[in-house]
């Protein structure tokens, strides 16, 4: 099990950044993620496996004037 923003997500071996987005049902085009309090850079969402018991933030980036 995985914590996304607090919450539970299970987890499975092999599960990625992208994939936890896909089971939150992010699509925001904006997002910072951090794993284990390290920074995801979008190019590796796909390539960054998340380890069980991981924290995962999700965090919307919004900008106004």
């Amino acid at each position: 099990m995985i914590l996304v923003n607090e919450e539970p997500l299970d987890w499975h071996a092999g599960m990625t950044v992208r994939d936890v987005l896909r089971a939150r049902n992010y699509r925001f085009p904006m997002l910072v993620i951090h794993l284990n309090d390290t920074l995801v850079q979008k190019l590796d969402y796909d390539s960054t496996t998340i380890p069980d018991e991981a924290v995962v933030k999700v965090i919307h980036l919004i900008s106004g004037g």
